[in-house]
């Protein structure tokens, strides 16, 4: 596995793989890597030549600084996972190599309403920094394929707008969330959960579950996502939120009237043992 610190010579690099016809796959990651993170390295490989996996954690999307700093950070057990996995290039760079005009200003992305609603209610400033980023790295790696997880679907849909607002030619694929087998969606931040929070954080999951089977019986759900909110509270959790949306055209919105045939998901966000919790469920179509 080749391992990059500086764009300008990870460039040079990819410039050779692209002159030989070779397609190449990308993962951008924070680090702290578990399986979810290598089945994306593993879909890459099935689809493209070339795969590459950065590992930056991007201050500009922290909107809470105690957050950044409490961020799990373990590269050398990620190298080791990412050289078994047979990932090609790693890219590893500083926060002075992607942000070498200062962390402040920077582009300003038009995402429209996907920013408003549910993580962007929540962590205002955080889709402009993801935005901000990941238009830093395909810049740089310029792949075919951009591969990422449902577990981050709102992260997904602001990226798959910033590939519209770019103009870019690039793909991207969203991989199914993988679990943990109690349910739990795998994420970085489960390491920080005790092993009481980690057992308990399974009713995030059950509660998705509930609300599809009831999805499936045709009940209308806003009532049942209040109660969902409800019984996490009564667990111990304290929860942001759980919302049950619409995606229509790239647009994201709360569902306050029957959905017909479109993509129907259900969110939610919930702090537990002092670590936030994300995840979602398509209850209805596909992304």
């Amino acid at each position: 596995m080749y391992l990059f610190k500086r764009s300008n010579d990870l460039k040079k690099h990819l410039d050779l793989v692209r002159k030989s016809n070779k397609s190449i796959g990308f993962v951008p990651t924070m680090g702290a890597l578990h399986n979810g993170h290598l089945s994306l390295i593993q879909a890459a490989k099935n689809e493209n030549d070339v795969v590459i996996c950065s590992i930056f954690v991007n201050p500009t999307q922290f909107n809470d600084p105690k957050d950044f700093e409490k961020y799990p950070v373990t590269i050398e057990e990620d190298i080791k996972k990412l050289s078994n996995a047979s990932t090609d290039i790693l890219f590893l760079p500083s926060v002075e190599e992607m942000y070498p005009e200062g962390l402040a200003g920077g582009e300003h992305y038009d995402f429209g309403d996907l920013e408003t609603i549910l993580e962007g209610k929540f962590r205002p400033g955080h889709f402009q920094g993801v935005g901000r980023i990941v238009h830093k790295l395909l810049d740089i790696v310029q792949p075919h394929k951009l591969f990422m997880g449902q577990k981050d679907l709102q992260q997904c849909l602001i990226i798959r707008k910033l590939l519209q607002l770019t103009n870019s030619t690039v793909e991207l694929v969203v991989c199914p969330t993988l679990r943990e087998p109690s349910g739990l969606a795998m994420s970085s931040r489960n390491e920080r959960l005790s092993p009481a929070a980690r057992k308990k954080a399974a009713a995030i999951y059950q509660a998705l579950t509930k609300l599809r089977d009831e999805f499936g019986k045709g009940l209308f759900l806003l009532e049942a996502a209040r109660e969902a909110f409800d019984e996490l509270k009564k667990q111990g959790f304290e929860p942001e939120y759980v919302d049950i949306l619409l995606l229509k055209d790239g647009h994201l919105s709360h569902m306050d009237e029957p959905p017909g045939d479109h993509t129907v998901i259900a969110a939610l966000a919930a702090w537990i043992d002092d670590v936030r919790l994300i995840d979602n469920m398509v209850l209805q179509g596909a992304l």
